[in-house]
């Protein structure tokens, strides 16, 4: 545990010195500033009510913990929701959601933290969403005898619960009341460790993604920008997969097809490097956040956040950025509108869903240019095989998708 401790505080002290040169690491640090003050300061005005914390790590875990954090709160109307986030990423995108009456940042794990942090918020419920498994906190957890549980999560054999020094980890979960797991292999790894108060539900971002398709809009301006062309939109991109979408697509640059790039990164460095790429190969762009648009442009360059998710409705194939970094981001939001999808990289069997959708046919994993080109010529080209792509899109959503009730029965009812 000391080691462990130990390590917590270097990863802090790291974090600090990045802050001297990165905006994130510089957020992370100044987010943190005072917590314990300004954390008791938001919980004076909570007034009356049942308190249920629930913590994702970033902007992911937030969409996937979004549908039952929507579904207790109209089911117990007064119950306070306290939001935490580890990741500047979800932080500043979600601070002022207004489905939460606290969002603040989650301090760093250390014993006095984790000990501070409940005693100021007085949790009655607390919920872990899919990865975060942040040991004093959970120990701690366990001492209070607070009801939590873990949502929507996945366990590979590489997780440190599985490995010979994982002994804390594997303690860890013992703060649980329940697991909701994705699927059977993560409750096979779950046995194999003496872990069986779990439950397979599956994957709560099929109901958030299955809401957004059903209360889609059309958006006019992309109704304009994307008329009578081929369109492909790549979602949460990093600098490789921009470059690698930017000299493929110069290849279809004369045959109506259209790019839509939205950064994973929306940073000025971020776009003022990408739009020079796209000038440095002759390609014409528009931002939106443009004031005047030039909708004969072949590159539209979001550069704003909360579009990405909506305006999948209107791609003819779509591209997944993260492949080249972390790992690939969520292929669920483009595929919920029967949508076709590519990403680079082999790493994707870490995730159920992309390994899903290849399974289907509706998803390639593209390694260099050459598969990536294949891949868009694939799936505009042949009209009988997309019809096909699409039924087993709706059936695969239509099988997936009634997760977060099953889980709010269990919350509600422990």
């Amino acid at each position: 545990m000391f080691l462990y401790t130990f390590l917590v505080r270097c990863y802090g002290v790291i974090i600090r010195l990045a802050a001297l040169r990165s905006a994130k690491a510089r957020q992370w640090v100044e987010g943190r500033k005072e917590w314990g003050t300004h954390l008791r300061d938001q919980v004076s005005t909570l007034g009356p009510g049942t308190r249920v914390w629930v913590h994702c790590a970033s902007y992911g875990e937030f969409e996937q913990g979004r549908p039952l954090i929507e579904a207790l709160k109209n089911k117990v109307p007064g119950q306070k929701i306290i939001l935490s986030f580890f990741s500047p990423s979800g932080y500043e995108a979600f601070k002022r959601w207004p489905g939460a009456d606290i969002i603040c940042y989650l301090p760093l794990d250390t014993r006095r933290n984790a000990a501070d942090f409940i005693e100021i918020l007085k949790p009655d419920t607390i919920l872990f969403i899919k990865y975060e498994f942040w040991v004093n906190f959970l120990f701690r957890i366990r001492e209070l005898k607070i009801p939590a549980f873990l949502v929507s999560a996945v366990f590979k054999p590489h997780h440190p619960f599985f490995k010979w020094y994982g002994k804390i980890f594997r303690n860890s979960l013992l703060a649980f009341n329940r697991l909701f797991i994705q699927d059977e292999n993560s409750g096979d790894l779950l046995r194999s460790i003496h872990i069986t108060n779990f439950e397979v539900c599956g994957d709560t971002r099929f109901d958030r993604v299955v809401e957004i398709r059903d209360h889609f809009k059309p958006l006019s301006f992309f109704d304009e920008f994307c008329k009578n062309s081929t369109v492909i939109i790549a979602g949460s991109t990093w600098p490789q997969d921009e470059e690698l979408l930017v000299g493929v697509f110069q290849k279809f640059e004369h045959q109506n097809l259209k790019l839509i790039i939205a950064p994973h990164n929306i940073d000025e460095k971020h776009i003022v490097r990408l739009t020079q790429s796209l000038r440095g190969n002759n390609m014409t762009y528009t931002s939106y956040s443009d004031k005047q648009h030039n909708m004969a442009a072949n590159v539209l360059i979001i550069d704003t956040i909360g579009l990405l998710s909506k305006i999948y409705y209107y791609a003819n194939v779509t591209y997944i950025g993260g492949g080249f970094n972390s790992g690939i981001h969520n292929c669920l939001e483009p595929s919920v509108f029967l949508k076709p999808v590519l990403f680079y990289g082999n790493g994707y069997e870490k995730y159920n869903e992309a390994v899903d959708l290849i399974r289907l046919g509706a998803a390639r994993n593209v390694l260099n240019s050459t598969d990536l080109e294949a891949g868009i010529l694939y799936f505009i080209g042949d009209t009988q095989n997309l019809k096909k792509i699409e039924s087993r899109l709706s059936h695969y959503f239509e099988k997936n998708s009634g997760v977060t009730k099953k889980i709010l029965d269990s919350v509600i009812g422990h």
